[in-house]
């Protein structure tokens, strides 16, 4: 019997050395497979590649219409008066079938808000207002939206005198505490204004958006 005893310790040896290997194996590779799943979640997660991308649609806009003012006064005044007027015009978005008012989106010009007192018409007479240039924005976007078809102007108020950036009849002055330009968008797709003070010009486009 113990002649047995030798060899049935080295097979259970070898049965234990065999399972143990097996096991480990197993066991290794669900390791690779738990890191290999991480470094996936890690590599989405920084590159953004598990986002849905259908929540962003890529909207599409087309240039329909510009148009520009030189600027012939030199007054840093009426320049700067101009700018922060651009700035808050600068991206305003008009559904289809809203109301553009420029006095609700420029809003009131008063110092606190950074305007400075420039040339303003009151009465019919040259005088200095805070917000003085505002007249010559206001004027540049309505020549831009008039010629755009679907574009109802509701509201607009001419300065009665030559006002020396535009022809006369084709002005658009604006007061906070009345006169004010308003046109609706009856064109059937959203619009988008641009404006800005460069090169002493004010510059305004329009564009779709699709």
């Amino acid at each position: 019997m113990k002649k047995y005893i030798l060899p049935i310790i080295i097979l259970i040896a070898f049965i234990v050395l065999i399972a143990y290997f097996y096991f480990n194996k197993f066991n290794f590779n669900d390791e690779i497979d738990h890191n290999a799943n991480r470094l996936s979640t890690e590599v989405e997660n920084s590159t953004g590649l598990n986002n849905d991308i259908s929540k962003e649609p890529v909207v599409v806009e087309e240039e329909i219409s510009n148009f520009s003012t030189k600027i012939i006064d030199d007054d840093d005044n009426r320049d700067t008066n101009i700018r922060i007027t651009c700035n808050e015009i600068n991206g305003t978005i008009i559904k289809d079938g809203e109301e553009f008012s420029f006095n609700k989106v420029a809003g009131n010009p008063t110092p606190d808000r950074g305007y400075k007192k420039a040339g303003v018409f009151i009465d019919g007479e040259l005088k200095k207002g805070y917000g003085g240039g505002n007249c010559q924005v206001s004027t540049t976007i309505y020549n831009a939206v008039d010629k755009i078809d679907g574009i109802k102007v509701t509201e607009r108020h001419e300065h009665g005198k030559e006002v020396g950036y535009i022809k006369m009849g084709k002005d658009s002055t604006v007061a906070y505490d009345g006169l004010d330009l308003k046109f609706e968008n009856n064109t059937g797709y959203d619009i988008k204004l641009y404006a800005e003070l460069s090169d002493k010009k004010i510059k305004v486009k329009v564009n779709k958006l699709k």
